[in-house]
């Protein structure tokens, strides 16, 4: 017995040894969907760097701040700057440690190899969106209100709301799109290139276009603060910066 209890130690030693991070406390991310791509792709280099494994939750910044209100715990919040500035302001999160990310613009995606429309002008978006049988995003998603008011300003809004399809999320637009529901899907650029079956048409013409920024910030209730610091650390700087810019991101 007491041979088998140094074996079992040993072993637990080697398997610690050779995966320290799996037995450090995990550090529990809230995620917005406009940065999942990127804290997925950086997520083991994270780890490396932190010594801890992330436990992350996805979902988009509506969706989580309404968690947050309800009680959900966590050690950092990768979201909207405006969200992130709600936080600060309701104590939940700490001040100096809010952490500009990166903004990211939106874009109109279609079914992969349908026709893509011209929306290199305004005008031409706007011929788009009239001729388009049907239109989906997200009624939860970052950049909603904005897509609202350009139709509105367009001119185009009575015609566009009854064939638009609204999703929980990004993904299932996306998801419409792909199955053919839907021809169009309209959300941050990063939320479109990573979608199954659906293929980028490009941003909105930069006279229309609205950036929704992304900022990152520590829970002033964090199991362990230093690890949410190095965190955020891990998600700036030239080898993120590259990351952000490959997932249709622009870094801060």
């Amino acid at each position: 017995m007491k041979i088998r209890s140094i074996a079992l130690t040993i072993l637990g030693l080697g398997l610690f040894l050779a995966n320290p991070v799996s037995a450090q406390t995990p550090i529990r991310v809230l995620v917005s969907n406009g940065v999942r791509e990127v804290v997925q792709e950086l997520r083991p280099q994270c780890e490396r760097a932190i010594g801890h494994p992330l436990e992350i939750q996805l979902g988009s910044t509506t969706q989580i701040m309404e968690k947050v209100a309800a009680g959900e715990q966590f050690d950092v919040a990768l979201l909207t700057t405006g969200a992130i500035d709600d936080l600060i302001k309701q104590g939940k999160v700490a001040a100096n440690s809010r952490t500009d990310l990166a903004r990211c613009g939106i874009g109109v995606g279609v079914r992969k190899g349908a026709p893509k429309p011209d929306i290199r002008t305004s005008e031409a978006l706007k011929k788009a969106l009239q001729d388009t049988k049907s239109i989906s995003y997200a009624a939860d998603g970052a950049s909603r209100t904005y897509i609202e008011k350009m139709e509105e300003r367009m001119g185009i809004a009575a015609d566009a709301k009854p064939k638009t399809l609204l999703t929980q999320g990004s993904v299932a637009a996306g998801e419409n799109v792909a199955a053919g529901k839907a021809a169009i899907v309209m959300t941050l650029i990063s939320e479109i290139l990573p979608m199954p079956g659906v293929e980028l048409v490009g941003p909105f013409p930069a006279e229309l276009q609205n950036y929704v920024n992304f900022a990152g910030g520590i829970s002033t209730k964090a199991a362990n603060a230093d690890a949410g610091k190095a965190l955020l650390q891990s998600l700036t700087g030239a080898k993120a910066a590259a990351v952000y810019k490959a997932k249709g991101m622009e870094p801060r």
